[in-house]
Parts: structure tokens; sequence; C-alpha cells
């Protein structure tokens, strides 16, 4: 036999039990509410009724307050934007490149990116930026300077990038440039004009080789001919100091008669069987 009493426990009983399991719903949403879990590489940015707070939350476990707070990940790792982009150069060329940019974004100012930007940033203000900047940069350069000066347009390109984007949060870490592509007229007038100009250095260092060859040969030319006038100079030194020399010595008038016979013997005096010829009438003739 069931007992009245416990008849009229048993209400009251399941309504403990509903009341406390309702209970236990609601402080299950509470703190499921309170709590936000911001995964690695992140950052999380505080919304209380849809207002940007000023707090950033960091990678894992933190509090909030709940129904009224709400938090928006936002990715600091490093992320890649490409874009394609064509310019005119200031000869009014056309330029075509491509752009790839690695970045992040500043973890400390994530809420105010989120604020300005939204999380569609780089279409917002990246994009634009590396629009503007190549054409900006390839009007002030002509095209040719493109090719010789290429090094110099891609760091201008690249800073200008970097200074632009870091003011709205978001740091460059590199920006890579593919080379510059002209069109098909263009890019063949220019290897037309190299093709010139290495034919014309080329002349040009065949004419200094023949200078060279010339100046080599002039120069020869000199030194045998100061090498003949050394030894033409040589040669009437040494005569003349034989001159001098003879002139000193008592023995100069015969070896001067001797040098001015005219191979006739001179007349003889005497009877003996040796004659005298007189020689120094030869030293008396005239020249």
């Amino acid at each position: 036999m069931i007992n009245v009493s416990d008849r009229r426990l048993a209400p009251k009983n399941t309504a403990k039990l509903g009341l406390g399991l309702l209970t236990a719903i609601i402080i299950l949403v509470v703190v499921s509410q309170s709590v936000a879990i911001v995964d690695a590489g992140n950052r999380g940015v505080v919304l209380y009724l849809g207002a940007v707070e000023d707090r950033v939350l960091p990678e894992g476990f933190s509090f909030i307050t709940p129904f009224v707070e709400r938090v928006v990940q936002m990715e600091v790792r490093t992320l890649k934007f490409e874009a394609d982009v064509s310019s005119s150069s200031q000869d009014l060329q056309i330029v075509s490149t491509t752009v790839a940019l690695n970045y992040h974004l500043d973890p400390t100012v994530v809420n105010r990116i989120y604020q300005t930007l939204g999380e569609d940033y780089a279409a917002r203000i990246i994009a634009p930026t590396i629009q503007e900047t190549v054409k900006g940069s390839t009007a002030k350069f002509v095209a040719e300077e493109l090719i010789t000066k290429r090094e110099e347009a891609k760091a201008a390109i690249g800073d200008l990038i970097s200074s632009t984007l870091i003011e709205r949060g978001i740091i460059t870490e590199q920006v890579f440039i593919t080379d510059f592509q002209f069109s098909e007229d263009f890019a063949r007038s220019v290897e037309l004009k190299v093709v010139a100009e290495q034919e014309a250095l080329r002349e040009k260092n065949i004419l200094a080789r023949i200078e060279v060859q010339a100046q080599s040969a002039e120069a020869e030319a000199i030194g045998i001919a100061n090498a003949n006038i050394a030894k033409a100079k040589g040669e009437s030194e040494a005569i003349l100091l034989i001159q001098s020399t003879l002139r000193e010595s008592p023995d100069y008038l015969k070896w001067q008669a001797i040098n001015k016979w005219n191979g006739k013997l001179p007349y003889a005096v005497g009877g003996g069987t040796m004659p005298f010829i007189d020689i120094t009438g030869l030293a008396l003739q005239p020249e």
C-alpha cells in the first residue's frame, strides 16, 4: 500500500530536482560565458556590448564579463599577401610587377586594428598601399632606370610600404618584388640598345689597343734612335779624345804625316846605301 505522505513528497522532490538541474545549467552557462580561450598565435579583442575595449587578451585562458563581453581572435603570426600591379614609368611606359609581402600584426594594437579596419584589414589597407606605392615609385623613374637601377627602385618601394603600414599597426617583415616587365616593343628596343652599346665598347677597346700598340712602337723607335745617338756621340767623343791625346804627343806630326801620305815616295838625299827619307815635308804640305 502506498503511503499518502509519500505521494505528497513526490512532487516536491521532483520540483527540487528540476530546480537543482536548472541551477546547474545556469551556472555552467555563466561559467562558460565568463571564460575566453585565445588560440596560440592569436590575440583577443574584447568587445563590450559591441564596443572595442582598451585591452588585448593574450594566448590561453582569460576571464571576461558574461553575456556582455565577447572576444574576437586576431592572428599575429607571419602572414603573406601578394598583389599584381600595373603602373607607368616617368616616360609613360607600361610597367608590370608582382609584390609579395610578409607581415604580422602588432600584438599590442590588434584592438585598434579591429576597430579601424576590421578583420578584412588586408583588403582595406595592405592592397591599396601596395598599389599606390608601386605606382608612385615607378613614376619617378624612366623605364630604362627601372632596369639599370632595379635594386634602388625596389628598395624605395619596400621602404615606403613598410613606413605606411607600420602607422596602422601592421609590421612588414619582407617585401619581395619580381622583375619589372615592359611591353614587347620596349623590351626589344632596350635589347637593341644594349647590343649597340656592347658593339661600341668593343670598337673602343680595339681602338685603345691600337693606340697602345702605336705608342709602344713609337717608344721603341725613340729608344732605338736614342741608342744610335748615344752610340754616335760616344764614337765622336772617342775620336776627339784620340785626337787630343795625339796632339799632346811628340809623335803627332808623324801620325798626321802618315794619315796624309798619298802613297808616293818622297825624294831622298845622301849617297849611302840607306837613303834618308825626309817626311817632315809631308806634314808641312797643305791639305
